[in-house]
């Protein structure tokens, strides 16, 4: 196949199941490909929320220090370059058919899910461009998604909270357990969250790691940084756009491999770091957008504190469109006090996508007043024109729910002509 899309379309189709958790079917691959090693240092990154960023902040701040990164994450927003990401650069759709057609060729008979081949692309590209640093992100769990056949020499676990209750389980200790499966004996362990289940203690002492939990060895507050360990680091940093857990987990990656830059270059890296998706503000026909992909109760928490660090004169209307399998009143009950008014959409596109009577019923759950929805629920492309002329000069709009969510508006607003 000579197009990327048509090889998309053949990996979406190929496998019976989207997700199949086991590491057999893609070690052999990785095996065969010569890809067990992707470069000459790894860094797996897991978690509920904030791995994404975790990985953005280490890249961002590797690349200031000189050093060659492959990084790879997922899912996507608008192109599916956008996950695999080679000294900042997405990959062309050239560099991923050659990554395909190695994979293709490796296989034999062996089948594999649209995500294990993808990652297996992804490590191929590292290998191929001989990287100092892979960074990897979790797809699902950790202990048997595909990017753990990997071993890595930090593992970094930012957050644990239910999401995914189908194939993770419904309680943290479960899901802890499940992610700390990406640690490794005697290596270095990283943890960014401040409360962090038994499950994933037991598990790092139990491997002999060398552990780093935030809070105690680690923190980030006030803007400060501070790391207790041998030498003992102590830096400002500036107001970040990304969750502060996961840029102090990133710290402390890089301050203990020994490969963080100075800390002029620090805070000249975090002054300007983005993540598409994340807290991210655009300026669209003259009124202000909020586009956030969290699509859980955790992130609408870190979600519902930004908004109140960054409030507007106006009022704060969503638009609000996920997915039939998520806690939709936990994550409108964190944003109700901060949002005005909602317009509830649809995904109509998407199977997994919820109905409008779910989405109505998850807001009244939640304890929204029917006075602040919009009475009729459409989809995205047709939601978010009717949203966008309810709002005046002083309002913005928050967009969350879903990565198909924000996807479908930046889609529109590229169509459109793009952001101001």
């Amino acid at each position: 196949m000579r197009d990327l899309q048509s090889w998309l379309s053949r990996l979406e189709q190929r496998h019976p199941t989207e997700i199949e958790l086991g590491l057999d079917r893609v070690a052999a691959v990785a095996s065969a490909l010569d890809v067990l090693t992707p470069a000459r240092r790894v860094i797996t990154v897991a978690g509920t929320n904030g791995k994404g960023s975790c990985v953005r902040t280490m890249e961002a701040l590797l690349r200031a220090g000189g050093h060659s990164v492959g990084a790879y994450s997922s899912p996507h927003l608008l192109r599916f370059n956008e996950r695999i990401r080679i000294d900042g650069r997405e990959v062309d759709d050239g560099q991923l058919i050659a990554a395909f057609e190695a994979v293709e060729q490796a296989r034999g008979e062996i089948s594999l899910t649209y995500f294990e081949f993808t990652t297996l692309a992804a490590l191929w590209l590292f290998k191929q461009a001989d990287v100092e640093f892979a960074l990897l992100e979790v797809g699902l769990g950790g202990r048997l998604d595909a990017v753990n056949i990997v071993d890595p020499d930090i593992a970094i676990i930012t957050s644990v909270a239910v999401d995914h209750e189908a194939w993770l389980g419904n309680d943290r200790e479960v899901i802890g357990r499940e992610k700390a499966g990406i640690l490794r004996a005697g290596k270095t362990f990283i943890c960014a969250d401040p409360q962090p289940p038994a499950s994933v203690i037991d598990v790092s002492g139990k491997l002999g790691c060398e552990s780093f939990f935030i809070g105690h060895a680690f923190s980030l507050a006030d803007g400060e940084y501070s790391l207790q360990a041998e030498p003992a680091l102590s830096l400002g940093v500036p107001a970040l756009q990304l969750p502060p857990a996961s840029v102090a987990a990133a710290l402390t990656a890089l301050a203990v491999a020994g490969e963080l830059p100075g800390a002029e270059q620090v805070c000249e890296v975090l002054e300007t770091l983005q993540m598409p998706g994340r807290c991210q503000g655009v300026r669209w026909q003259e009124r202000d957008l909020l586009l956030d992909v969290g699509h859980n109760p955790a992130a609408a928490n870190y979600l519902a504190d930004w908004l109140a660090a960054h409030p507007v004169t106006g009022r704060t209307v969503a638009l609000v469109a996920v997915m039939a399998d998520k806690d939709l009143d936990g994550l409108v009950e964190p944003l109700k006090a901060t949002v005005d008014y909602w317009f509830p959409a649809l995904l109509p596109d998407n199977p997994r996508a919820a109905n409008a009577e779910q989405i109505l019923a998850g807001l009244a759950a939640a304890g929204v007043a029917g006075e602040q929805v919009a009475d009729r629920c459409a989809p995205v492309v047709e939601q978010l024109p009717v949203a966008m002329g309810a709002l005046g000069r002083e309002d913005r709009l928050l967009v969350f729910g879903s990565f198909f969510t924000v996807a479908e508006v930046l889609s529109e607003i590229e169509r459109l002509g793009g952001a101001e």
